[in-house]
Formats: structure tokens, sequence, C-alpha cells
């Protein structure tokens, strides 16, 4: 056969080859990913993430002036370059997670659940405390907070627990979940940090609800939370503070600073009206005791106005509904479970952080997802997208993971 007559005899091979690369063909590493993520999701996710960049930017100058002292001047966009940083970490991290089969998935979940677990133990001993917390655990360079890891490990553990009752009834889900969302909540009341303990008790109890639980203990729990709310007001400190500051704002005490935050944030979100002041323009924000983490959305208000907020409020809104939407013809248990339970945090802490801007709950120290400044809250987010990613990617191959079978030669 001449030259000719083989180039000829491979051209249809090597543009199959083509086509494929790149293309719904395509099963390589990357390409079997591409097609098989919510890119949607994705999408709106980066989306946020850019959002984010901007708005920190917008507060990196108002947080510099605040911390800065006599003799350390922090420049007006250090914490702008810092989130680009922490950006630049967590990126990598979200790709990475969202690769994952969904068996290494669960299993670094429940791996990471215990080892969170035993840091929060020791937070209160060990950790760095900031405005009368200790929530933070020192690593000399940098500060991370072990409870921001922990709840995408204890959302995948718990709805890994509640699927085991697929295979047997009998096992007592409900009291064992409820157990380790107690000692979870003991242990972040002890840093304190109320708003993550709602957060963690409200994930839990809509698990509950999706998973089928009889209503009968749903009842039960429900009726048990108005005197959980009470005891809270009257044996702990922080829950009665916020609440007096919310429901009595003239009153003084130990409360007041939380009203003149709540205050501040509202004043400066509705500062910018339906348009914004533009970016650089505002100066209510300079007022603000954490404009670059719990008051982000505020800022958001006065520079980039209402419209602004109104948007960022539809994303995370299409974000749980796309997720939802996914979900209804998922028939595997625990996905199902673990996908939605990441959804309700998902919405929940953005929900939560919102209010707070807004004036319509008290002050809890919540940041809005992927938006504040923080490398804990940064990259945790991005381990819990990355699973939320991996548990709604439509994979035939799921069981037996294409990219560690390609990446090791197999």
């Amino acid at each position: 056969m001449t030259d000719m007559a083989r180039g000829r005899a491979r051209a249809p091979g090597l543009v199959a080859s083509m086509k494929g690369r790149g293309g719904r063909g395509d099963r390589s590493p990357l390409g079997t990913w591409f097609w098989d993520i919510d890119r949607v999701l994705l999408l709106l996710t980066l989306f946020l993430i850019a959002i984010g960049l901007i708005a920190v930017a917008a507060a990196s100058p108002a947080t510099a002036v605040r911390y800065s002292g006599e003799h350390h001047k922090l420049t007006p966009l250090y914490y702008f370059w810092r989130q680009l940083m922490w950006v630049g970490v967590s990126l990598p991290v979200l790709f990475g997670v969202s690769m994952l089969p969904v068996p290494t998935a669960r299993r670094m979940a429940l791996v990471g659940a215990g080892v969170c677990i035993a840091l929060l133990l020791a937070t209160p001993i060990l950790g760095a405390q900031h405005n009368g917390a200790r929530r933070w655990i020192s690593l000399g360079v940098a500060e991370f907070q072990p409870s921001e890891f922990l709840k995408p490990m204890f959302i995948v553990t718990t709805a890994w627990l509640l699927s085991l009752r697929a295979k047997d009834k009998t096992l007592p889900v409900v009291w064992i979940t409820g157990g380790l969302t107690g000692v979870v909540a003991t242990l972040l009341m002890l840093q304190p940090d109320f708003g993550q303990t709602i957060i963690f008790c409200a994930v839990w109890m809509a698990l509950l609800m999706i998973s089928g639980t009889p209503t009968r203990y749903l009842v039960g729990i429900a009726a048990m939370a108005p005197a959980g709310l009470a005891a809270a007001y009257m044996f702990y400190g922080t829950a009665r503070n916020r609440i007096n500051a919310f429901i009595f704002p003239d009153a003084e005490g130990e409360g007041a600073s939380d009203h003149f935050q709540v205050n501040a944030a509202h004043n400066t979100l509705t500062a910018g009206g339906w348009t914004g002041t533009g970016p650089g323009g505002g100066s209510a924000k300079f007022g603000l005791p954490e404009a670059h983490t719990d008051y982000i959305f505020s800022v958001i208000g006065e520079e980039f106005g209402l419209i602004a907020c109104s948007i960022v409020a539809l994303v995370f809104l299409a974000i749980v509904v796309r997720v939802f939407v996914k979900l209804l013809d998922e028939q595997d248990e625990f996905k199902l479970y673990a996908a939605s339970g990441l959804a309700v945090q998902f919405g929940a802490q953005a929900l939560v952080s919102m209010a707070v801007n807004t004036g319509l709950a008290p002050s809890k120290g919540m940041t809005l997802p992927f938006i504040s400044y923080g490398g804990s809250s940064m990259i945790a987010l991005s381990i819990g997208m990355g699973l939320l990613l991996a548990f709604t990617r439509r994979n035939p191959f799921l069981t037996r993971s294409p990219y560690v079978v390609r990446w090791s030669g197999e």
C-alpha cells in the first residue's frame, strides 16, 4: 500500500478522533467531567465568586481603615488581594472534589466529619479568640474555622446514616443523627456560635423531612424547638443579648452593640438607592464593623444598588431550585439526601446572612456564601459545592470512576 493510500485509510479514524475530542464522545478525564457535570450549576457558582471579588474590593477600603493601626497601615485593597489568593486556592479544590466518584466523596466526608468534630472539641481550649468568641484554630501563618469545614461533612454523614434505613428499617437513624446533631450543637454553643448552631439544626430537620421520617418524630422535634429557644434565651447569654437587641432596639445593655451593627447594616444597604453610588463611591460602609464579611451584602446595596442585591438573591435561589429540579428523578437515597442537605445549607446560610443585613433577623455573624471575605469560608464552601456537583453528576460509570481508571493507566 502506498503512503497516499495508507493516509486515506487512516483519515476516517483521525477525523472521528478529532470529533470526539472535546465533544460528547470525548471520554478523557476532563471531557468526562465536563459532559457529566451540571454546567449551569457550575456557572452560577463561578458567577457568585466573581461577584464576591467585586464586593470584597468595594468593602476592602473600609475594613482596611478600621483595622489599620498607628504602626500597621493596610493598603485599601489589602483584603481584595487576599481574597483573590483564597479564590485561587479554592477553585482547584472545587473542581477536584467535583470529580470524585460518589463512594470516594462519601468516605472523604465521613473521615472529615470525625476530624472536624475532634477539632471542635479542641477549639474552646486551644482556639484563637476574636470578638469574645473562640471559633478559630491558629496555624501560625493563618487561622481556620473548623465549623465551616464540618458543615458539608456533617451533611453528607447525616445523609449516609439516613440512607441506611432503606436497607434496614429497624435502624434508629433518627436518634443516631439527633445525637450527632446534639453533640455538634453543644460544641458550637461553647465557642459561642449561635448562628451556626441554628444552621446545623435546620439542616438536620430538613433532612429528616426529605428522608420520609415518620410524622410523629417530626412533630415531636418541632414541639421541642420553642423549648430549646426558651432555654437558650434563659441560660445562653449570647442568644439572649442578640434577641433582646432585635426585639428591644432602644434598650441599653450588652445587646446594644448588636443593635448598632444591624442598624448600621440596614442604613448602608439603603444608602445607595436602587442603582447605588457606584464602585468606590460609598461612605456609609466606613461605619460598618465587619464590612468585608458579615455585612458585605449591605456594601453591595450601597455601591451597586438594591437591584444588584436582588440579582444576588435570585442567583442563590436559582442554585437551590436547580439542585432540587435535578433531584426530581434521583433514585439513589444517599445522593438525594446529601445533595438536598447541601442545597438547604447553602440556601439557609445565604438567607440568614441577607436577613441580618436587611434587619429581618438578629445579628449572627453569618457570612454570605462565596461573596464574604474569608479563607475558611471560601475553601469549605468550595468543598461543599464540589460535593454537590459530584452528587448531581449524571454518569453511568460513577461506581467505577473513569478518572481513577484512566489516570492510573489500568
